[in-house]
């Protein structure tokens, strides 16, 4: 084995750590959402302007197993829903958000309540969205482990939690989006109150409070994506662009899907300087599956199979027309 490679095994291995050494009574460690490869199936986790955007109740769920064979790796599960409706015989949109997030010894969780006004401009739809979320944070202190041996860190370390902690906050959110028939583009600032948790714990040897800190960071978000039928076929291509920045890295993920019949799909993805993608799944009788693979293009292919991902959903007509207001359908005979 290398140096290089057993440099990058062993920062892997010592994840928890690092993340460990970051929490003190003086500095705060900073979070970051997970990046789906299928984004393009949870629009209304990155921009609330989504909500709404189709005539139907849609119902989502997923999970994230990022860089299978690292301890402690990061480890996403969500859940959204979203409908149209009318208020003074105007369009909106409403939704709701669920995100958990384990990595290292973080475990983090945002629930948001959305809601968008829609506009009819040129040949599409203008969405405006508003997310407000709480969002708490745990530390797992007692599941950390510092060897004997370990010249950075001392297990007698006052800045160095021993027991468990937790942490609450407020979260706010806007965004933009278009949608077309042939297209769809959005603009959306996340937790734009950058909300800090602060987290308290007793001191063990004294009557002393120790203050720790974590904080959901400023994100800007910017998606695209478009539905290219190909003529005398039943194909249909549909390219999916999302970037995100926290104002000190960029990330970036691509995909492109052919469909056939609106029914099976295939794809292939880029995530820039991180992975590539290959992805398929299925929509039928308004329910919706998708499987994304990812495989590092960075040195962590060298201690990771890659990363595994689930998408799956249902959908509920919404009959916007007012008429028929007492007619219901069951779900159970659908």
């Amino acid at each position: 084995m290398s140096n290089l490679s057993r440099k990058i095994t062993t920062t892997l291995r010592l994840l928890p750590l690092i993340l460990l050494g970051l929490l003190s009574a003086s500095a705060a460690y900073a979070q970051n959402d997970p990046l789906f490869t299928q984004h393009w199936a949870l629009p209304t986790l990155y921009n609330p302007a989504a909500t709404g955007d189709t005539d139907w109740l849609r119902i989502r769920g997923a999970g994230r197993l990022q860089w299978i064979g690292i301890t402690n790796a990061p480890k996403s599960f969500v859940a959204t829903a979203d409908m149209p409706f009318k208020v003074f015989n105007k369009r909106v949109g409403a939704g709701v958000t669920m995100l958990q997030e384990s990595i290292g010894l973080f475990s983090n969780l945002l629930i948001s309540a959305q809601g968008s006004y829609k506009l009819k401009f040129l040949k599409g739809q203008l969405g405006i969205g508003l997310q407000l979320g709480y969002y708490n944070s745990r530390f797992r202190a007692t599941d950390a482990y510092i060897p004997d041996d370990d010249d950075y860190h001392e297990p007698e370390d006052p800045s160095i939690p021993k027991q468990d902690l937790t942490g609450n906050a407020l979260d706010a959110s806007l965004g933009l989006s278009y949608t077309h028939p042939l297209f769809h583009i959005g603009l959306s600032g996340m937790h734009l109150t950058a909300p800090t948790v602060k987290m308290e714990i007793e001191g063990s040897e004294s009557t002393e409070t120790l203050q720790y800190e974590t904080n959901l960071n400023r994100t800007l978000y910017f998606d695209a994506g478009g539905n290219i039928a190909l003529r005398n076929t039943l194909f249909l291509l549909q390219p999916s662009l999302l970037m995100m920045t926290d104002f000190s890295k960029l990330s970036a993920a691509l995909t492109l899907r052919a469909t056939y019949n609106r029914f099976l799909f295939v794809g292939i993805g880029y995530r820039w300087d991180d992975a590539v993608s290959i992805m398929a799944g299925a929509e039928f009788k308004n329910f919706f599956i998708g499987y994304a693979y990812d495989y590092p293009t960075s040195s962590i292919a060298k201690v990771s199979s890659g990363s595994h991902e689930i998408v799956a959903g249902f959908r509920l007509k919404i009959d916007m027309s007012g008429k028929n207001r007492n007619k219901h359908r069951s779900i159970r005979i659908m």
